[in-house]
């Protein structure tokens, strides 16, 4: 069955159907990551956007629910080269264009993907719609996009804090969209975790007492969550903050930086990233649109951590007066690379010595 793809540009792009039925806009990005599609469509950093798979073969080793980052998937819509015909793999409970039916998440192969990217490359990211019939270009309002993220965001805040019991620190992780693979990180140090919707106050995070706050990854331009900004402002007076991808745009705004949209951003898992401290280069899995302005920290209490070396943006922040910083990159890297992981231990040890301090000083 035939399908195509409209670009806001008027360019119409014809494939064959996969996956669900329904007609869907959104933002048209690429991820050059070569493995890991399950996870990419799960994050919930994608909701809104339709997603560009460079890798030519998609769905060859079918879907496993130990791989989900989220319970259904969060982007709008998928486009590959080419959908695989036979799944093989042990781990695999289904086939990726059954996962797709299932959750009626339209998709549509026979693209060639690579002029496609080479186009946003050169001309930015721009809206899409998915449908089984010709549509005109004017059908994308930018309006639609933003109201998907916003739906998104509104039943992100619906939900009512949980429990991860643990031994260890106890970590309030904010949910902007949180991955299970961030959650997983942190039980794997024995941390005790509450998880709040992302509209929670200062005042309730801290009356779980915590020993340290995560701000989440989440979708969406950092400047549609204001309400985040007092609320960082007040906590980090308080514990530790430690963000990730949108976490650290948000703990950036909240410290007088200002942040901008990019080109075509950064989704996949192959972007090398400096440490400044060090010079120590890292590959990392990253997804994001939007990015940190560098100029602006000029008048802030924030120093910067990592540098992308692709187009020296800014990856990684460390506040001079309180104990609080963030990466842009996301250290749980799932499925990879896995050099940033021991991000999570520098929170930790974050963590250990303001315990160690605050110990002295009742001393």
């Amino acid at each position: 069955m035939k399908r195509y793809l409209t670009l806001e540009d008027g360019t119409v792009y014809e494939g064959q159907a996969f996956g669900g039925s329904s007609t869907s806009a959104g933002e048209l990005v690429f991820t050059t990551g070569m493995t890991g599609y399950q996870e990419t469509m799960t994050d919930d950093s994608y909701a809104g956007q339709l997603v560009i798979f460079t890798n030519p073969l998609l769905g060859n080793y079918g879907v496993s629910l130990a791989d989900n980052e989220d319970l259904e998937p969060a982007c709008a819509g998928v486009i590959c080269r080419q959908l695989a015909r036979v799944t093989d793999s042990w781990r695999a409970s289904e086939s990726l264009d059954s996962f797709m039916q299932r959750h009626n998440l339209p998709g549509i192969s026979g693209i060639d993907t690579r002029e496609l990217t080479q186009k946003l490359r050169t001309k930015g990211s721009m809206r899409a719609l998915i449908t089984d019939e010709v549509l005109p270009a004017e059908k994308l309002p930018a309006e639609l996009i933003q109201d998907q993220i916003a739906s998104f965001a509104a039943v992100k805040n619906q939900q009512r804090p949980y429990r991860i019991p643990g031994s260890g620190f106890t970590i309030v992780v904010v949910d902007f969209g949180a991955k299970q693979s961030i959650l997983r990180e942190l039980i794997k140090r024995d941390c005790n975790l509450v998880v709040v919707p992302s509209s929670s106050t200062a005042e309730q995070i801290l009356s779980f007492a915590p020993d340290g706050v995560l701000l989440s990854n989440g979708p969406g331009d950092p400047q549609n969550y204001p309400d985040a900004l007092p609320m960082i402002q007040k906590i980090q007076e308080k514990t530790v903050i430690f963000g990730i991808c949108l976490g650290h745009q948000l703990f950036a705004r909240a410290n007088g930086a200002q942040t901008f949209k990019m080109k075509f951003g950064h989704r996949g898992f192959n972007h090398p990233v400096q440490e400044v401290a060090t010079g120590e280069t890292r590959f990392t899995s990253q997804n994001h649109g939007y990015a940190v302005d560098a100029a602006s920290l000029d008048q802030t209490l924030l120093t910067k951590t990592y540098v992308e070396l692709n187009d020296q943006t800014v990856e990684g922040l460390r506040h001079k007066k309180f104990p609080a910083a963030s990466v842009q990159f996301h250290p749980d890297a799932s499925p990879g690379p896995h050099d940033s992981v021991a991000v999570f231990d520098d929170f930790i040890a974050m963590i250990t010595a303001q315990q160690e301090e605050k110990y002295a000083q009742k001393k």
